[in-house]
């Protein structure tokens, strides 16, 4: 694949962190110290230890934390040993904003240096001047720490349309309109590039071109010296509605899948957000195909990885709203799964809905469990104890899983001041799931939870 010369910005979903530092940085002088050499000549550090217990994981997000990180390393090494002082295993760290460049060395994708970060109260620019290597650093630091260190892409994704500008490789390079999702809005078909609204630009998973470029992308970050895991963040289709995939190439392979011309192009109503109470065998049909496309690229992205490196572990972030997620063209469930079985009131299950299963492919996966702060416990969706157990029931052991909320913007979390529920979430975490995920450092910086995180993880070992 031709390089691409990309010149880039990024910008992010997430709108709710603080600018505030609301602590002194005591090792600033020798993380930033000019005579240490900024690509360390062993990037991964001390070996990583043994953990206690069942994993902890925190996400570090890229734009919501680079105001901190971007030119200064001594952010990083403070807030890695903070994250391991409060009982975390693994951190989590998005090097692939929506924008499409990187935070590592490639050779098909620039180095990010603008952000479009939450400070004081509005979007702004934050940009970085610093040459030190992102990645490396934080696995040199999480390392020193005690931390694993997972590295997050956002995946299918490569621009953001905002209120202060338009920013990635799609709007750098119009070229590459093809690379692009083809939505079914109501003024008809149209390129994810033309859509008036905000939001991430998705890519078209169907594309052959959009794979061979994300799995270079894979495989130079499973090359990283020390790095532990890899996470894919955003590996679907816009789950906004059902009006997304249309492409030439989708349409391509759809034939290939049914063996013939699909008899309605596009498949779903202009604007459908939902699959009707009765879909037609077309409806069923593409609704397995898109999940087939995540499916087989999810294979893709595990030979690859684990041919680069067989020690990287590999994983895939979903939401665990499992049965609104077939919008997203994701099954994030096992292959063993018997889903028309267990599950025969989802109408929009075809006869090889369960073959997409992606969940045998992972080393393991990560389940949003967004729910608010009146949802902690019990048994069905958006409860966090719910999304648990179901999740354990529907990957049935073929991976282990971690659940967590978004502790910055799930209803009631929005404000703070939950440092009282917080031991309560970790303990209905790790009692139902293989292990914690919290969704985002920024916020337990925002609202301080550090010492509630603490408390809660302590709780836990003492029970072991």
């Amino acid at each position: 694949m031709k390089k691409l010369a990309f010149i880039l910005t990024c910008f992010s979903l997430l709108a709710a962190c603080s600018s505030e530092d609301p602590h002194n940085y005591k090792w600033r002088d020798a993380w930033n110290d000019p005579s240490t050499p900024e690509d360390p000549e062993d990037p991964s550090g001390p070996e990583t230890p043994e953990i206690q217990g069942k994993p902890r994981y925190v996400w570090v997000d890229a734009a919501a934390n680079f105001q901190y990180y971007a030119n200064d390393a001594a952010y990083i090494a403070e807030d890695c040993q903070r994250i391991a002082d409060m009982g975390f295993t693994d951190i989590i760290v998005d090097v692939r904003p929506t924008s499409g460049d990187v935070f590592f060395q490639s050779s098909v994708a620039p180095p990010c240096t603008k952000v479009a970060a939450w400070v004081n109260g509005k979007y702004k620019f934050v940009e970085r001047t610093a040459t030190f290597d992102y990645l490396a650093t934080f696995i040199q630091a999480g390392h020193a720490a005690g931390l694993r260190v997972n590295a997050a892409i956002n995946t299918m994704v490569g621009g953001y349309h905002s209120s202060i500008g338009d920013v990635g490789m799609l709007y750098d390079h119009p070229e590459l309109r093809e690379y692009c999702s083809v939505d079914n809005l109501s003024g008809g078909l149209t390129n994810a590039m033309d859509d008036p609204e905000t939001g991430p630009r998705f890519l078209d998973p169907a594309n052959p071109k959009v794979q061979e470029f994300l799995l270079t992308l894979l495989g130079e970050l499973a090359s990283y010296e020390g790095l532990d895991g890899i996470v894919l963040d955003r590996c679907r289709y816009d789950d906004n509605d059902l009006d997304a995939g249309y492409t030439d190439a989708a349409k391509a392979a759809f034939t290939v899948y049914l063996g013939q011309e699909p008899t309605k192009w596009p498949v779903m109503r202009q604007g459908q957000t939902y699959v009707s109470s009765n879909p037609s065998q077309l409806e069923r049909d593409w609704l397995t195909f898109r999940c087939k496309i995540i499916h087989d690229f999810v294979a893709l992205a595990a030979e690859m990885i684990h041919n680069v490196n067989p020690d990287v572990r590999f994983g895939v972030y979903v939401g665990a709203w499992f049965s609104e997620y077939y919008r997203s063209g994701v099954n994030w469930t096992s292959s063993q799964y018997n889903l028309k079985k267990e599950e025969s009131s989802y109408k929009w299950v075809s006869s090889n809905y369960q073959k997409t299963g992606f969940a045998d492919l992972l080393d393991f996966i990560f389940l949003g469990a967004y729910a608010g702060t009146n949802g902690v416990h019990g048994s069905t969706e958006w409860t966090m104890e719910g999304f648990a157990k179901l999740g354990a029931k529907r990957l049935v052991g073929a991976v282990p899983f971690a659940a967590g909320p978004d502790i910055g913007n799930g209803s009631g979390f929005e404000n703070g001041h939950q440092e009282a529920l917080i031991p309560d979430i970790v303990q209905t975490m790790l009692k139902n799931a293989d292990g914690l995920f919290i969704f985002d450092l920024c916020h337990i910086r925002m609202f301080d939870y550090w010492d509630a995180f603490k408390e809660g993880i302590t709780q836990y070992l003492e029970t072991l």
